[in-house]
């Protein structure tokens, strides 16, 4: 590709790793095998990207036949990944099943993000478990800056709504922790039951929502994945 570094060798793996290991490609690849399409979902999954690199970036990638990009309602570009694009999922996948069991777990302040946490969240409601009732959950972090401690999870058997302003609707199950408690669960490292029982986990409401949320919020795709001591 015109203005790409190169490696200078005709090896696959030297020619596929000019595309796929640019910094941040293969987190928006992660984005949209997960299934986001427009820009703005995309860029909330890799919120310390700048806008403009991810232009680029998508740009590059659209050029290299990995992904396309349509026009959608209300001039919103849609992007896609090609049959070219598709099969890097299982990449994506076994680079983040190796990463889960042998890099060590412990998070900086500044990778532990409670959006990108709750947009993940969002993306792994089990619709089944749901009943036909709405049901609204409100996220509480503690140690979450003040602008982005408080979150509403509205939930209905079609779609999933991901608040960070009061929708206004009154709450029928309050979560109550930190955002590292909830990576935690998130990531399979810390079962419901035990943050719970000490108390690193509160819920407030009926006992029937209490005890089925694990049923609805489904885990990382990567928490059955074991870690490894080196």
């Amino acid at each position: 590709m015109a203005g790409r570094a190169s490696y200078g060798q005709f090896c696959p793996v030297a020619k596929a790793c000019e595309v796929f290991t640019e910094r941040w490609t293969p987190l928006i690849v992660r984005e949209m095998v997960m299934g986001s399409e427009r820009f703005s979902d995309i860029h909330r999954g890799v919120p310390l990207m700048s806008r403009s690199l991810l232009s680029k970036r998508l740009q590059e990638l659209e050029r290299a036949g990995v992904i396309e990009r349509t026009e959608g309602e209300g001039s919103h570009d849609v992007y896609r990944l090609t049959s070219a694009g598709k099969e890097l999922g299982p990449i994506v996948v076994q680079l983040g099943q190796w990463g889960k069991q042998w890099i060590r777990s412990e998070w900086t302040p500044r990778e532990l993000d409670p959006g990108l946490l709750m947009w993940d969240m969002r993306r792994r409601i089990d619709f089944q478990a749901l009943t036909d009732e709405r049901i609204v959950v409100h996220f509480l972090y503690q140690d979450a800056p003040i602008s982005r401690r408080r979150w509403w999870l509205i939930l209905d058997q079609k779609e999933v709504d991901l608040c960070l302003v009061d929708p206004g609707l009154e709450p029928d199950l309050h979560v109550t922790t930190q955002v590292s408690t909830m990576t935690s669960i998130w990531m399979g490292d810390l079962s419901y039951g035990t943050a719970l029982q000490n108390g690193d986990l509160q819920l407030a409401g009926p006992a029937k929502l209490r005890s089925r949320l694990p049923s609805w919020l489904r885990l990382s795709t990567f928490a059955d994945i074991d870690r490894r001591v080196h």
